[in-house]
Parts: structure tokens; sequence; C-alpha cells
């Protein structure tokens, strides 16, 4: 089974530079920022950094496409 996580940004109000609504991000795991909240992700920059929660929707992925979508990124 995959250890990574992915979301689709919803709302990237106020973060037009860093996320695109629509787009299929990686999410890191990080328990304080949950209890914050928010949510880690890997974003335009490359980097990974926090945002509220409500701007992501958490989806699951069959783990061929997540091999697929991590070796794009390669």
């Amino acid at each position: 089974m995959s250890k990574h996580e992915f979301a689709i940004c919803i709302d990237n109000r106020g973060y037009e530079v860093s996320l695109e609504t629509r787009k299929l991000y990686e999410v890191l795991p990080d328990v304080d920022a949950e209890k914050h909240g928010q949510i880690r992700v890997i974003d335009e920059s490359g980097e990974d950094y926090l945002y509220p929660v409500t701007a992501f929707t958490c989806i699951s992925l069959p783990e061929n496409v997540i091999e697929r979508v991590i070796s794009a990124h390669a």
C-alpha cells in the first residue's frame, strides 16, 4: 500500500500564485497542522507549505495511478 496521499485544490482564494484550482497536489503528513485546520502540500514552487484544509478535498487514487503520478514527477 502506498504512503502517498493526494488532494485536489477546490479554492485558491488568497493563494492564487501558489495553488491552482482543480489541480492534484501531494499531501505530506503533518499532525500538528491538522490540529490547526491546515494541510501540508507540495505547491507550485515545488516546496511543501501549509494551507487551510478547506482549500482542498482529499482523494483516493488506485495504486497504479499513484505510481504513475509519482514517477511523472521524478
